[in-house]
């Protein structure tokens, strides 16, 4: 994926369509919220997850992206020399590889069984972006490509481009307003978008349900947490929050049964 400056970046379309072959009782999407790894953060979760799917075998899987956290590009702390940033920047991709392979590795052992992958970029993938734009000399010294999400078989969308499979809509966030803040609840999404959404960004999970006039029942979820380390930045009581992700069954014009799959119950499941 190529970096390009603000001024070069492609309009976003409203929404992208992905039209797959289902079956007739509906898709299984497995939906992976935000992982935000890095290094010395545990990894297990990501092998015990790939082998919870290698026996359900979804059609479909979704990375809402923030997949790696990519600390050495946060604006949040003070920059060292151009040196030291540069081999926390590989320390960074190298752990973000790791861990996908992890995930990866598990699906890929099982015969005949070939997915459809589809990950959506968070905000945290964007800072690499943003790196470059705010210092074009780094322009083909780094980018999105580094990440290698194409070569682990992702199809990869932009940071905030919506995708919609199966009459529900996927993106890290779902930005709102002039400023394009994040729509930070279930019940807003509905109210907002109208259609069935699924966004990570936010810790925890949040569900509201809904119709649509010809009875069609609508289902937003907004869940940002399939990690195992807590986050400096919370306090104890935040960071106690529910981690873990979905599977949707019957998933059919926006409609589906949600199921949660919790890293506590990966571990008792695979963690021997």
């Amino acid at each position: 994926m190529t970096i390009k400056r603000s001024s070069d970046t492609p309009f976003l379309k409203p929404i992208t369509k992905i039209r797959i072959a289902s079956p007739p009782h509906g898709l299984r999407i497995a939906v992976i919220p935000d992982v935000q790894n890095h290094p010395g953060t545990p990894t297990e979760h990501l092998r015990w997850c790939g082998q919870y799917l290698a026996l359900k075998k979804p059609d479909v899987i979704v990375q809402l992206g923030d997949f790696t956290d990519l600390p050495s590009l946060s604006t949040h702390d003070a920059k060292g020399s151009l040196q030291l940033e540069g081999a926390r920047y590989q320390e960074d991709i190298s752990s973000s590889k790791f861990a996908m392979g992890r995930f990866i590795n598990e699906i890929l052992k099982v015969p005949g069984w070939h997915p459809k992958l589809y990950l959506t970029l968070g905000n945290h993938e964007h800072r690499i972006i943003r790196t470059v734009e705010s210092d074009p000399k780094l322009e083909g010294v780094i980018g999105l490509s580094d990440l290698g999400y194409e070569d682990f078989g992702w199809k990869v969308y932009p940071f905030l481009q919506p995708i919609v499979i199966g009459g529900v809509a996927f993106c890290h966030y779902f930005p709102s307003g002039v400023m394009g803040r994040p729509i930070t609840s279930a019940k807003a999404l509905l109210a907002k978008l109208h259609m069935s959404a699924i966004a990570g960004h936010q810790q925890g999970r949040d569900i509201a349900f809904s119709r649509r006039a010809d009875g069609q029942d609508l289902t937003a979820i907004v869940s940002g947490s399939f990690y195992a380390h807590a986050e400096s930045y919370l306090s104890p009581f935040t960071n106690n929050h529910w981690r873990g992700f979905f599977m949707l069954h019957e998933t059919h014009d926006g409609s589906f049964n949600e199921m949660m799959v919790s890293i506590n119950y990966l571990k008792r499941r695979f963690g021997k």
